[in-house]
């Protein structure tokens, strides 16, 4: 084999989880060259966002749909930065920390919301901040962290998504009405 194709060289490996309740079948790809690891499946589908969310916040969304089951601490540390941008942007909320934040937030979502939104904040600070005895170890479960991203993504509906669509119909209407107006003339 040429030197050329040695260096577009893969290893592949496939494993299946021991666990019985599981089972699930992961295939990777190494690079021999480079020592890089792609993951081929199982595959990860990210939602696609617009553009008028913030390029940051879809950024820490995508990294972290595509760590959840790799490393969900890490995940749930991306989704508590990614609700802290949100906050930022779409409420115009900046104070000294996220918990301050989320504290002036509470009067202007639901209840429940809030609660949510805080216990995010809860689950992430567990990969954002060492706990004070070092050797105390809590841990994030993939279906956990899961939890998080799709409150995210619910945030994202609710916060982004519907504010765009609810503008472009009432711009469409108020178009409308001014074209009979004048029509009327």
């Amino acid at each position: 084999m040429s030197e050329k194709y040695k260096e577009c060289s893969f290893i592949i490996h496939s494993l299946q989880c021991a666990n019985k309740g599981c089972e699930r079948i992961c295939v990777i790809a190494l690079n021999i060259k480079t020592n890089k690891q792609i993951d081929l499946l199982p595959q990860v589908t990210i939602k696609q966002y617009p553009d008028y969310i913030p390029e940051q916040i879809r950024k820490d969304y995508e990294e972290a749909n595509l760590i959840l089951d790799r490393s969900p601490k890490a995940a749930a540390t991306l989704l508590r930065r990614c609700l802290q941008g949100m906050i930022h942007d779409f409420w115009g909320i900046k104070e000294k920390n996220l918990n301050a934040e989320i504290t002036r937030l509470k009067d202007k979502v639901t209840p429940m919301q809030w609660k949510a939104i805080d216990g995010l904040r809860q689950i992430g600070n567990i990969g954002a901040h060492m706990e004070k005895d070092v050797n105390l170890m809590i841990d994030i479960e993939p279906d956990e962290a899961q939890k998080l991203l799709k409150l995210i993504e619910m945030l994202l509906e609710k916060w982004y998504i519907a504010r765009h669509d609810e503008e472009a119909l009432l711009t469409e209407i108020i178009g409308i009405a001014e074209s009979k107006e004048e029509q009327r003339k």
